[in-house]
């Protein structure tokens, strides 16, 4: 799937707008959230553009399950044993930039149920 050049995380993704990165794949970039909810609080999203996840997971399963694989090695590697993982698909669940990805959140007392 192409990127999309008006699309910010395709932007970071391709190193045009810059963003602290956290780790790196083959088919994912972990990067800080600017605006974080916890002490880490990362998004791990495809290199290649999808609307959301369930358009990721139909289109590309395995970067989905990539997606996770490097939340982990993103949570491991801040010290975290005990992490979430929040994806938010459509505008009423709160996604606000609509390339899909994975929130990671860790470093305090995750509340249930989330917002």
């Amino acid at each position: 799937m192409a990127n999309a050049p008006e699309c910010l995380f395709c932007r970071i993704v391709a190193g045009d707008v810059p963003a602290e990165v956290l780790h790196t794949t083959e088919r994912t970039v972990a990067f800080r959230d600017v605006s974080p909810q916890a002490p880490l609080h990362a998004l791990v999203v495809p290199r290649d553009h999808y609307e959301n996840a369930a358009a990721l997971a139909a289109g590309d399963p395995e970067t989905s399950a990539e997606l996770v694989r490097t939340a982990a090695a993103v949570a491991v590697a801040a010290g975290h044993d005990d992490y979430r993982l929040v994806f938010n698909t459509g505008a009423g669940a709160g996604q606000s930039v609509f390339h899909a990805h994975l929130h990671v959140l860790a470093g305090r007392d995750l509340a249930w149920p989330p917002g």
